[in-house]
C-alpha cells in the first residue's frame, strides 16, 4: 500500500506515468467513469478549502465512486479532542482511500502511519501540498510540452507557501531548471528548501525583490497570495499583502509564451485584466486538478491500468 505525503514519494518516472494517465483522462474523461465504482473516498479536511476538497470530490465522483468526510475540524470529533491517529483508524474501516488537509505540519504523515488505506496529503500547514504540485506539473507540461530546461519565477509568499515548497522539490529533479525567487525579505524561501532541494541538486537560483526585473527571463511565473492565516502579527500581514500585484502592464515585459500559474485563491495579487491574457493559465490549472486527482486515486488504489 502506498501513500502520497511528500511530492518526492513518487519517482520522476512514476510522476510521468501519473501525468500521462491524467493526460489520457483529459482527452476522454467518460472512458474512466466506472473505474472506481463501489469505492469510497474520505475527505478529512481540518482546514477550510474550496478547490482542493471539491476537486477531490469531483474526481472520485467522475470515477464512479462516492465520497464521505468533513470540511472543518469543528464538524468532526477533533473538536472533542480525538487524535488524528484514532480518526484515521476509524475512517479506514469506512473508506477505501483518504485525502487529509491539516493545519499542523506532519499530520498526514502521522495518519498514514496508523492507516490501513492509502492517505493523500492535501496540504499540511506551511509544509507540503503534493497534489497541487502534480496539478502544477500537468499544467506546465500541457503548456510547454516539457518539465525541463526552463526558468521558473516564484513570486509572493515563499516562506509559508506550501505549494511553492512542493513545486521546488519536484522540479529540482528535472534537468535545466532555474529558479527566480521573488519575495520581500520577510517572506523568503525557508533555508531547509534551499539546503534540501536546491543545493543538493545543483539547481541554479537567484533571490530578488523586483518582479519587473524578473519578468523578461521567465518561462513560467508562479504567483502566490500572502496568506493571512499564516501570520501571527496582523500589522505584518497588512504591510506585506500588496507587495506584488501582476498587472497587464507588467505582462508586457514577459515572453509571448510565458505561462502564469497561481494555486488560488487569489486576493488582489493578479489584476482582473490579466485574466484575458492567453498566458493566464490559473483557471486551466484549477480544472487540471480534477484530472490529476482522478489519476492519483486510480494509481493509489491499483486501478491505473483499468481503462474501459
Amino acid at each position: 500500500m502506498r501513500h502520497l505525503i511528500d511530492p518526492l514519494d513518487f519517482t520522476v518516472e512514476e510522476t510521468q506515468d501519473l501525468l500521462s494517465l491524467a493526460n489520457r483522462i483529459v482527452a476522454d474523461p467518460s472512458k474512466y467513469q466506472e473505474v472506481c465504482a463501489h469505492k469510497k473516498l474520505a475527505t478529512l479536511f481540518y482546514e477550510p478549502s474550496t478547490r482542493t476538497r471539491l476537486s477531490f470530490e469531483a474526481a472520485m465522483l467522475n470515477l464512479g465512486g462516492s465520497v464521505l468526510g468533513f470540511s472543518s475540524a469543528d464538524s468532526s470529533s477533533a473538536s472533542k479532542g480525538e487524535s488524528v491517529a484514532d480518526t484515521i483508524r476509524v475512517i479506514s474501516s469506512y473508506a477505501d482511500i483518504a485525502a487529509m488537509r491539516h493545519p499542523k505540519e506532519g499530520a498526514p504523515r502521522r495518519a498514514a502511519h496508523y492507516s490501513s488505506i492509502p492517505v493523500i496529503n492535501a496540504g499540511d500547514g506551511g509544509h507540503q501540498h503534493p497534489t497541487q504540485t502534480l496539478t502544477d506539473l500537468l499544467t506546465i507540461y500541457r503548456r510547454k510540452g516539457r518539465l525541463s530546461d526552463m526558468t521558473i519565477g516564484l513570486c509572493g509568499d515563499l516562506k509559508f507557501g506550501r505549494t511553492v515548497h512542493s513545486l521546488i522539490k519536484s522540479l529540482s529533479r528535472y534537468p535545466g531548471i532555474r529558479f527566480v525567487l521573488i519575495s520581500p525579505e520577510e517572506l523568503r524561501v525557508p533555508d531547509y528548501v534551499i539546503t534540501e532541494a536546491l543545493k543538493p541538486n545543483n539547481i541554479e537560483y537567484v533571490e530578488m525583490t523586483s518582479l519587473e526585473e524578473a519578468m523578461p527571463q521567465l518561462d513560467i511565473l508562479y504567483m502566490t497570495r500572502v496568506q493571512r492565516e499564516r501570520f501571527f502579527n496582523e500589522e505584518d500581514y497588512i504591510r506585506l499583502k500588496d507587495t506584488y500585484i501582476l498587472t497587464a502592464d507588467k505582462m508586457k515585459l514577459a515572453k509571448p509564451d510565458m505561462a502564469v500559474l497561481h494555486p488560488l485563491p487569489r486576493v488582489n495579487e493578479i489584476a482582473l485584466p490579466v485574466d484575458d491574457d492567453p498566458r493566464a493559465a490559473y483557471f486551466e490549472q484549477a480544472a487540471n486538478g480534477v484530472y490529476v486527482r482522478m489519476a492519483l486515486i486510480m494509481t493509489l488504489l491499483g486501478l491505473a491500468d483499468k481503462e474501459v
